[in-house]
């Protein structure tokens, strides 16, 4: 059985309705195990990445063989965060360091839309106080930085994005794009030229429609739909 774990948005204060439900139906839709995860807000920095995967651990222990993350905006950063630090782990673990990697955590893949990805960027800051505080130095804002946990351990990565997106400006895909080519990991990186920020399923905003069957198609490459 495979399992995907979805995390809406909310901007670590909330949880957005529309990146939650419809989108676990879905992905059900597809033939795929699926259900929303009501990951905490409002709290600081590890609590949201720890739970997370004990998440992941949990739907393995109930069976699932692969297991991947698809997250919007915070959410997504949620998910790449997650996914990024039991790859991280592993790969310390290799490299023979005092670090152990938990394989109940591992994620197979990852699904960012439109994702907050670098704590470093002054833009969208309201994700970064929640999860860090308002006074967070430059090393815990690098440390939660998506582009700075990539190993060659990571999982594939699907990221969509559109370059009108003011809230989370298209420039968050780029840096985890840059990021993960750099280390040689696949990935698909779609950026949709219309479409604001939170649109979800995207029915109705024209091209960025289209993310859902690119999404498809590459689960399917992947080797998760028949």
């Amino acid at each position: 059985m495979d399992t995907v774990i979805v995390l809406p948005g909310g901007g670590y204060q909330g949880l957005s309705d529309h990146e939650g439900e419809p989108v676990a139906a879905w992905l059900r839709g597809l033939g795929l195990d699926a259900h929303v995860f009501r990951y905490p807000v409002r709290t600081r920095h590890p609590e949201v990445v720890e739970a997370v995967l004990a998440e992941v651990r949990r739907v393995r222990e109930a069976g699932a063989d692969r297991v991947a993350l698809l997250g919007f905006s915070a959410g997504g950063h949620a998910a790449g965060h997650a996914a990024l630090t039991a790859a991280a782990a592993k790969h310390a673990e290799h490299a023979d360091t005092p670090r152990s990697a938990d394989p109940a955590a591992r994620v197979d893949a990852a699904i960012l839309c439109y994702p907050v990805v670098s704590m470093l960027l002054d833009t969208h800051a309201g994700s970064r106080r929640e999860l860090l505080g308002p006074d967070a130095d430059e090393a815990a804002r690098a440390a939660t930085s998506l582009e700075k946990l990539v190993t060659a351990s990571a999982p594939p990565f699907f990221i969509w994005h559109t370059a009108e997106d003011e809230s989370v400006p298209v420039e968050h895909a780029y840096l985890l794009g840059s990021a993960l080519a750099a280390q040689h990991v696949p990935h698909a990186l779609h950026v949709f030229p219309h479409g604001p920020h939170g649109i979800g399923l995207a029915a109705g905003h024209g091209d960025a429609e289209g993310w859902t069957t690119l999404c498809a198609s590459w689960l399917r490459e992947s080797g998760w739909l028949d």
